[in-house]
C-alpha cells in the first residue's frame, strides 16, 4: 500500500487536513493500516491522549496478528510496554536493548507518580 500524505487524504468523504492531528492520525491509523504491513511511526504518541495510546496497542495487536511490524520512535511508556517488543534506548552512550521496566522512559514515569508533589517541588525550587 502507497500513502501519499503530499496530496489530500480522505477517509470516508472527509478531508483529513479538516480534523485535529490526533484524529487524522487515528484515522489513518485505525482504517489505512492494514494486515501485513511495515510501518515505521515516529512519536505518534504526541497527538493522543493516554486512553488512545491504549486504544493502538489494541490495534497494533491485530494488525501484528495479520503479519504487520512496526518500528515506533516514541516517548510513551504505555507503547514501549507491548509485549514481546524489542526496546532500543539511545543515549550518549550508545543504543541499547532494554527491558521495559529498565528504560529511562519507565523509571522517570515511574518517580514521578511516586511522589509528585515532592517532584514538582524540587523542579520548581528556586
Amino acid at each position: 500500500m502507497t500513502l501519499n500524505l503530499l496530496g489530500p487524504v480522505s477517509y470516508r468523504g472527509q478531508p483529513l487536513h479538516e480534523k485535529s492531528r490526533g484524529e487524522s492520525l487515528w484515522a489513518l491509523f485505525s482504517n489505512r493500516f492494514s494486515g501485513n504491513g511495515f510501518y515505521i511511526l515516529d512519536e505518534p504518541e504526541a497527538a493522543w491522549s493516554p486512553a488512545r495510546q491504549m486504544a493502538m496497542l489494541l490495534r497494533m495487536d491485530e494488525l501484528i496478528a495479520e503479519r504487520s511490524q512496526f518500528i515506533i520512535a516514541t516517548h510513551s511508556p504505555i507503547l514501549i510496554a507491548y509485549p514481546d517488543s524489542l526496546i532500543y534506548e539511545f543515549s550518549d552512550s550508545g543504543m541499547q536493548l532494554k527491558k521495559y521496566g529498565q528504560t529511562e522512559l519507565f523509571c522517570t514515569y515511574q518517580d514521578f507518580f511516586k511522589d509528585p508533589g515532592y517532584i514538582i517541588k524540587q523542579l520548581l525550587r528556586s
